[in-house]
């Protein structure tokens, strides 16, 4: 029933579509969202995943987890981050992916909704400790859809791998056009 209520909002008042799905044997993978100009991207991933029934989860800036915002964010599967603590993030991440039977992660490379030149790598570094796999996402403003990819599998060849991956957003058009990311 949620799904289609998803489905209706999303697509038919909205006018958005989802194009591709997730494998369900994939437990764990980092689903990298590009571009990220806006906070609208939040909704797009709440609908589309809604749309596709599967659970992806996602970290946020633990500020962001105050009352009574907290329990929305963690009813919707995030998790609060400490960007400030003198803490290896990467490796933190990869244990949860170690401990945890099911962990679809949901991140912006970017790391920031304002206009960047490179991605941000540490999401390849995760992927590559977890030995999971990489998916790419497309929020298109341009085309109204929201695209899920085949997975990725990293190599280790860092600048071969972010071609790849930046190559699904080619003509990808975010919200805030001037602020979409440009491979």
């Amino acid at each position: 029933m949620k799904q289609k209520i998803y489905r209706f909002i999303f697509c038919t008042l909205f006018g958005w579509k989802v194009v591709g799905d997730i494998d369900r044997e994939i437990k764990k993978c980092i689903l990298i969202a590009v571009p990220h100009t806006s906070w609208w991207d939040f909704f797009l991933g709440i609908f589309s995943r809604g749309i596709l029934n599967i659970e992806i989860n996602f970290l946020a800036k633990k500020e962001l987890f105050i009352f009574p915002f907290s329990y929305f964010f963690k009813w919707v599967g995030g998790a609060p981050l400490n960007r400030g603590k003198k803490e290896n993030k990467v490796d933190a991440i990869a244990k949860i992916f170690k401990e945890k039977e099911l962990f679809r992660l949901a991140l912006a490379p970017e790391g920031t909704r304002k206009k960047v030149t490179q991605w941000k790598t540490g999401f390849y570094y995760m992927a590559l400790k977890a030995n999971i796999p990489i998916i790419p996402v497309a929020f298109d403003y341009g085309k109204k859809e929201v695209v899920y990819n085949e997975p990725f599998y990293p190599t280790g060849n860092i600048d071969e791998d972010l071609k790849k991956l930046q190559a699904y957003y080619k003509g990808v058009i975010g919200k805030i056009p001037e602020y979409s990311f440009t491979p």
